[in-house]
């Protein structure tokens, strides 16, 4: 078609009214109690002519523009991955849109993104937020819009959190490994002041405290790249030999971590128990099979959507800011029992 049809012109040709056509385009027909037959009139004549609704007029008009912004760490890590494809179906069927970005744990570069998505008109934020950003999310939830957070929580930021156990969950994977005989337990963790990792850190300290073993810890730079991971992984096994079973904060630091203990000629578990932090395919096919702290992936993004759905389609009623903890699942596998 050479000229722009309008919408109003799509409800003149078919002789219904405009709004009737908005709230079939917009997928609400059901929830207005529109028949299938007008229905399936309009969707066929809007196919037939090429129609496509103007989307920035349509946000101008009613103040949202069905997008969500999803920003995480890196979006290629798997823990994060599953989390965005189980957020991203959920929110389709509701009629939303994902807008991913992974931040790499910048803050500068996550103030970036922020702007960038403020200029798109995003109707909610989703974010596993690096440290720094306290001031652009204040201004973000004062303009009224929900940001939710999730893997992590900023201290002196009051908005909706999800969280797994992160204190707890650690401190069981520490318990397992002194209950099958190892205590010299390492914890191989990232450089961070993120919640999540001090949570995690502070499992493994107070548990071996409260066992009276002595604690190896080892912090790498988050900017570290691969073959660099696995030569500090490699250099601090080899210093501490007298280690005898390693805690990973990650799935991440475990994979380097697996090629370290293999230049080492170490036996998994003989010589060296593993227990890891977020689970993966990888971990159930090495051998042997690696003992990890499973999230719940989907109970998250179930968690995450139907919270950021209800306060978006509740402004009024949904004021008040909420915490949910998860738990966390160990599964017990080959790699952190020496029988």
């Amino acid at each position: 078609m050479e000229k722009k049809i309008s919408i109003i012109e799509v409800a003149k040709r078919l002789d219904v009214s405009p709004t009737t056509v908005s709230f079939i385009l917009n997928g609400r027909s059901k929830e207005k109690r529109i028949s299938d037959e007008i229905r399936d009139k309009v969707l066929k004549f809007v196919e037939e002519i090429g129609y496509k609704p103007n989307s920035l007029a349509r946000s101008l008009r009613t103040g949202k523009t069905n997008t969500i912004a999803l920003m995480v760490e890196s979006i290629s890590d798997p823990f994060f991955g599953h989390i965005a494809r189980n957020i991203e179906e959920k929110a389709y069927k509701s009629g939303y849109k994902i807008l991913y970005s992974s931040t790499g744990n910048n803050t500068e570069k996550t103030k970036e993104f922020l702007k960038m998505y403020e200029e798109r008109h995003v109707d909610a934020y989703i974010i596993a937020a690096p440290e720094g950003i306290e001031g652009e999310l204040q201004a973000i939830i004062d303009s009224g819009k929900p940001v939710l957070l999730f893997d992590r929580y900023l201290k002196d930021l009051k908005t909706d959190t999800i969280l797994v156990d992160n204190y707890q969950s650690t401190a069981k994977a520490v318990e397992e490994l002194i209950q099958s005989g190892f205590k010299n337990i390492a914890f191989i963790t990232l450089d961070s002041l993120q919640s999540q990792m001090n949570d995690r850190l502070l499992g493994y300290e107070e548990t071996l405290k409260k066992h009276k073993l002595p604690q190896y810890l080892k912090e790498i730079s988050y900017d570290f790249p691969p073959e660099k991971v696995t030569a500090h992984i490699e250099a601090f096994l080899q210093r501490r030999g007298e280690i005898d079973a390693v805690v990973f904060a990650t799935n991440y630091l475990c994979v380097y971590g697996l090629k370290a203990i293999e230049k080492l000629g170490l036996i998994i578990p003989k010589d060296l128990g593993i227990v890891v932090f977020d689970d993966q395919d990888l971990f159930e096919l090495y051998k042997p099979q690696i003992t990890a702290i499973a999230q719940p992936i989907e109970e998250i993004a179930n968690q995450i959507i139907s919270l950021l759905l209800n306060k978006l389609n509740n402004p009024v009623k949904t004021k008040k800011i909420q915490t949910i903890i998860l738990n966390a699942e160990m599964i017990i596998r080959g790699s952190s029992s020496r029988a």
